[in-house]
């Protein structure tokens, strides 16, 4: 059984408790998960199909990939349960300093940065339906993105049991607006446009690789369950169904979206619109659908931030236990159950990325995307880490085995790995203030390893 490091915690209920059950833990996955891609990338995927049955087919194949992936997160997050999460799976692996440097990158970039766009999102399409009264409009976003940000952490200082009420509130109302598209389609959508045939393509040739990055991008997050494996009752049985239920749930509700866009629109229909979801909306429901679109977007917006700040503030913990000099972030709150230093600082980190993004505007929504290597780069790593720690610790009891062992995790840990390379493919393509965009994500983690020496020296160390 495994023991958490709790030198700076007092007493049994300082640390993690099993506070959530099956249904928080669902509503978390899905709400990480869904967030504003679904409402572009079906678009671009059917641009990049070919044909309406390779469409469906990618969308298929992105759920048994993730669902292969979860599989694996779930022997990991049974056997090495920790609020830690990936970071915990990579110190055990690979040692304090790949675990650092992962911790690192996620602080400062891929989790603050993406709650910050989340905001901004949120905040774009809440300036559109309520502009805020005096002030200028370029600022109605950022005073929204603001808001929501310290209004969510607030929610959740109040407690895990707080958040997860929030978290499971939010995703249903964001489940229901994707069974309303679906709907709407089935209901009043012309069966004209998907059932014509399409015009020849003009475009580039199909492109399935470039297809499947995109929607393995969609489905992306579903991992970040690890980081709460540790608050979830009966963990090793709730886990594995929680990450299973959670695929299942999100793969069908991605079908039924693509159903809809694919019956409102046609695949040239489909691959032409700028804004999917909205012309759907419209052409089904008319300018009332697009309002209703309009709050689906910021509800799901909201969904995944909350979700994300959540998860976010357990690495940082974990970090705290590790690291004395980040000792500061691994206090507990016993009695509300949540990260209350981590989820302060994860807090003001997400509210300087707003000022920057307002400064920068989408400068900066670049420069977080362009860190997607450093992510999927350690996403292969911590897939990698199943093989390393079934051989390095053989006796460690797992109540959960990925079945067909070793072909799922192989599957999955070449799934990213080819996501690292199209996403590298595609930084060195880009410019960023005329200097290439990989260096975004070199910079990241060059930070973190200028950090390292310092960690290893102890505050109180006489000369």
């Amino acid at each position: 059984m495994h023991r958490f490091d709790t030198e700076r915690t007092t007493g049994a209920a300082a640390g993690p408790q099993p506070l959530l059950g099956l249904r928080d833990t669902v509503a978390l996955i899905v709400g990480v998960v869904i967030g504003a891609g679904i409402f572009k990338a079906p678009a671009i995927v059917a641009g990049l199909s070919g044909s309406a049955e390779g469409m469906f087919g990618m969308w298929i194949l992105g759920g048994l990939v993730s669902l292969a992936g979860a599989l694996c997160y779930a022997e990991l997050a049974t056997s090495c349960a920790h609020p830690g999460g990936d970071y915990h799976f990579l110190r055990r692996a690979y040692g304090r300093p790949v675990a650092f440097l992962f911790g690192w990158a996620r602080f400062s970039v891929i989790t603050t940065g993406s709650i910050a766009l989340l905001a901004f999102v949120f905040g774009d399409y809440m300036q559109q339906a309520w502009p805020l009264p005096g002030l200028p409009a370029a600022w109605g976003p950022v005073a929204y993105a603001a808001a929501v940000i310290a209004i969510l952490s607030l929610v959740n200082l109040r407690g895990l049991r707080s958040g997860a009420a929030a978290q499971s509130w939010l995703t249903l109302a964001e489940v229901a607006g994707l069974l309303l598209i679906a709907l709407a389609a089935a209901v009043f959508a012309d069966p004209g446009p998907a059932l014509s045939p399409s015009p020849p393509a003009t475009g580039p040739p199909a492109s399935f690789g470039m297809a499947m990055v995109f929607v393995l991008l969609t489905y992306g997050g579903w991992n970040e369950a690890a980081y709460i494996s540790a608050e979830v009752r009966d963990g090793p049985r709730n886990m594995v169904r929680a990450l299973t239920l959670s695929i299942l749930l999100i793969t069908t509700l991605y079908l039924l979206v693509t159903w809809a866009c694919w019956k409102t629109l046609g695949m040239a229909g489909m691959a032409a619109s700028e804004t999917l979801a909205a012309d759907v909306m419209r052409r089904t429901m008319g300018s009332a659908g697009e309002k209703t679109i309009s709050l689906l977007v910021a509800i799901s917006a909201l969904t995944s931030i909350n979700a994300t700040m959540i998860v976010g503030a357990r690495s940082s913990y974990a970090m705290g236990l590790d690291w004395q000099r980040l000792g500061p972030l691994s206090a507990w709150d016993g009695e509300r159950g949540t990260p209350a230093a981590a989820m302060l600082v994860q807090c003001a980190a997400a509210l300087l990325l707003v000022g920057l993004g307002a400064a920068f505007g989408s400068g900066f929504k670049s420069m977080v995307e362009f860190t997607a290597p450093v992510f999927w780069l350690f996403f292969l790593l911590a897939g990698l880490s199943l093989f390393v720690l079934r051989r390095r610790e053989p006796a460690l009891a797992r109540p959960f085995r990925v079945p067909l062992f070793p072909l799922l995790p192989l599957l999955f840990c070449g799934a990213c790995a080819w996501m690292l390379w199209s996403s590298l493919s595609y930084v060195y393509s880009q410019q960023l203030g005329g200097l290439n965009a990989a260096w975004i994500g070199v910079a990241v983690l060059a930070i973190g390893l200028l950090l390292l020496p310092w960690l290893h020296t102890r505050p109180e160390q006489a000369p």
